[in-house]
């Protein structure tokens, strides 16, 4: 029978991090002794086939509900994401819950990645668009290591767009970058192209959880 300890591989710093995510030195213990135990996070998303699946409520925030609510907690919403949250045309809803289906940048070949392409396969897949503060609640549902996890570098709602204060037609996206959790607002248009590591956000069905 082999003597070789389990720990060979791992170093001093890496053997004290457990310790530490295990609670530290007396957590530790008691883990040894069977007296607590370490499970898995509960992820809010599931993914299936290169598509990520999950539900988010509306609450009625405003648009500038939204930038106070988002700005307040730490997040950094872009210049353009405000004209978007501002315009009239951001309709919020109370109360309805979306499931949210997001086809991930890799169904897609680099070439036919493109808007038009896009909703092509959501409305093959009877996807619709969602409403434009789907991209708040995912932004505030999601850390940048979720967003991570899902091996994706943003989110962006395919709601109709809304046109900016230049009159390009705006999308809002979650985004996490190395300088904040964003949200921002890409140009849409029918040849826009999208990178790989993006994902794009469809509605699956709408319910509203009103009486």
């Amino acid at each position: 029978m082999s003597t070789e300890f389990a720990s060979a591989g791992l170093t001093a710093g890496q053997l004290n991090a457990i310790v530490k995510r295990l609670g530290g030195h007396d957590m530790a213990l008691r883990f040894l002794r069977d007296e607590s135990s370490v499970s898995e996070p509960t992820r809010s998303w599931r993914e299936k086939y290169g598509v990520i699946y999950f539900s988010v409520t509306s609450d009625g925030a405003t648009g500038e509900d939204w930038i106070k609510r988002l700005e307040g907690n730490g997040f950094r919403v872009g210049d353009y994401a405000k004209q978007v949250l501002r315009s009239p045309d951001f309709k919020p809803t109370s109360g309805v819950t979306t499931e949210v289906a997001v086809l991930k940048g890799p169904l897609f070949e680099d070439n036919d990645r493109i808007t038009k392409k896009i909703r092509a396969e959501a409305d093959r897949r009877t996807l619709s668009k969602p409403n434009t503060e789907v991209a708040c609640l995912i932004r505030e549902k999601f850390t940048d290591e979720e967003i991570e996890a899902m091996d994706l570098w943003y989110i962006v709602a395919m709601h109709k767009p809304i046109n900016d204060s230049d009159g390009g037609p705006g999308l809002l996206h979650a985004r996490r970058s190395g300088g904040g959790r964003w949200l921002g607002a890409f140009i849409d248009g029918p040849g826009g192209g999208w990178r790989r590591d993006g994902g794009f956000a469809f509605a699956v069905s709408q319910v509203s959880s009103q009486p």
